[in-house]
């Protein structure tokens, strides 16, 4: 089968879901093609060529389903979700992908598209709109990192220090008890949780800019 520059992204997405970026080789991809090595970078200059034309092709699978009619707080909802399904789909790649390729993102995304539409739904005023979608993905984003590299499932675990920490924590101590950490908290209900407070930011934010405009006049 002839080489393209689609199967070099494909077979390299197969090599990172099951091993993760940092064993991404040119030579392994070209061992998994059966392809000479050399015979690769006629169509990718390098492995950093790569990991973006693999994340581009990811990010464009992205779907999500349009709610036009519903209301901007059920669409973004919606939105995160489904681009969170994306980023478990893909774990080790879009960890990467949020962590190092800040370009990741681009006007023409469906992600993107979808979120401004919705911020203007929402009636964020044109000239702002593409700061509070930023901020919004960023928090997105942020969130979904510490996810996927574990850390909000270690955060979520940690415990204050002092006094009143040491009491709480020998009022649960149960005997016999191992001290082994527990789950924590649900990272479904901590993501819906994040949703819930950016959404309701932002209705305070569009609330008090109405209000700012009523009391103008």
């Amino acid at each position: 089968m002839p080489l393209t520059e689609a199967g070099i992204y494909a077979a390299a997405l197969r090599l990172i879901d099951e091993d993760g970026v940092e064993a991404l080789t040119m030579r392994k991809l070209a061992t998994v093609l059966d392809a000479n090595p050399m015979s690769l970078y006629h169509h990718v200059p390098n492995k950093e060529a790569v990991l973006r034309g693999v994340t581009r092709m990811v990010g464009a699978q992205f779907r999500t389903v349009t709610l036009e009619d519903a209301p901007w707080q059920e669409r973004i909802r919606l939105l995160a979700t489904d681009f969170r399904t994306l980023a478990h789909r893909h774990p080790k790649l879009m960890a990467y992908s949020f962590s190092h390729q800040p370009e990741f993102i681009q006007p023409d995304d469906p992600f993107w598209t979808a979120l401004t539409a919705i911020v203007a739904a929402a009636g964020v005023p044109r000239s702002k709109a593409p700061e509070i979608a930023a901020l919004i993905a960023a928090v997105v984003v942020g969130v979904l990192t510490a996810e996927l590299n574990g850390s909000l499932h270690q955060w979520a675990n940690l415990k204050p220090h002092g006094p009143e920490a040491d009491e709480d924590g020998a009022a649960d101590a149960h005997p016999g008890s191992t001290g082994a950490a527990p789950e924590g908290p649900d990272q479904d209900h901590m993501f819906r949780l994040v949703m819930d407070t950016l959404i309701t930011g932002l209705e305070s934010r569009l609330t008090a800019g109405r209000d700012g405009r009523h009391a103008g006049h």
